[in-house]
């Protein structure tokens, strides 16, 4: 059974609008395949062992390959396990250079689904820094979904790191990538082939 992995945003959860929407896509349309959608730890000084930790728990061997989907910091931690495990990576609108992002967010913070509270403290950028992959080995091993009204990130950096992936960038939409549901069927179709 092939397992496709879902990686979820900053200050988001299993619980989001796009994981529940490709969960219901997959159970209904290849039922075949099981979802995993991990509840990523807020703190970043959690995040390298979480990805450690599923790789285990999910069997998902160095060099058989994954199909993991990421949203936004998702897509940052999706390119780590890609690089880390080959298989395929589905991005939208990813972030690039997180470390950088979240200077501007640095505190207190509560994650609105679990309504966990924790810091972002300067200490973290290094940790979030140390999951970089500054480039791809193989584009052709990604599908990354932009849209230009992203009001979070710069959806240019995504379109320069994978200029040589499958690349679709639609105009205007916003951060959480408005109609994601439309592209599910490609979606599966990159995973699966």
């Amino acid at each position: 059974m092939k397992t496709i992995v879902y990686l979820h945003g900053f200050l988001s959860s299993p619980q989001s609008e796009k994981a529940q929407e490709a969960l219901d896509y997959f159970s209904a349309h290849h039922p075949e395949c099981r979802m995993v959608i991990p509840q990523l730890p807020n703190r970043p000084d959690k995040l390298r062992e979480a990805m450690e930790a599923l790789i285990t728990q999910e069997k998902l061997a160095v060099g058989e390959g994954i199909a993991v989907i990421g949203s936004s910091m998702g897509g940052y931690l999706a390119t780590w396990l890609v690089e880390t495990c080959g298989g395929k990576g589905v991005l939208i609108n990813p972030a690039v250079r997180p470390y950088e992002l979240f200077q501007d967010y640095l505190g207190e913070h509560v994650n609105p689904y679990t309504q966990e509270k924790f810091e972002l403290r300067q200490q973290d950028m290094t940790t979030i820094a140390a999951l970089d992959t500054p480039s791809v080995r193989r584009a052709s091993d990604y599908k990354v979904l932009l849209q230009t009204g992203d009001e979070t990130l710069d959806y240019r950096q995504a379109e320069k790191k994978y200029q040589d992936s499958a690349l679709t960038i639609e105009e205007g939409g916003d951060h959480r990538f408005v109609n994601f549901s439309d592209h599910l069927p490609s979606i599966a179709k990159f995973l699966l082939g």
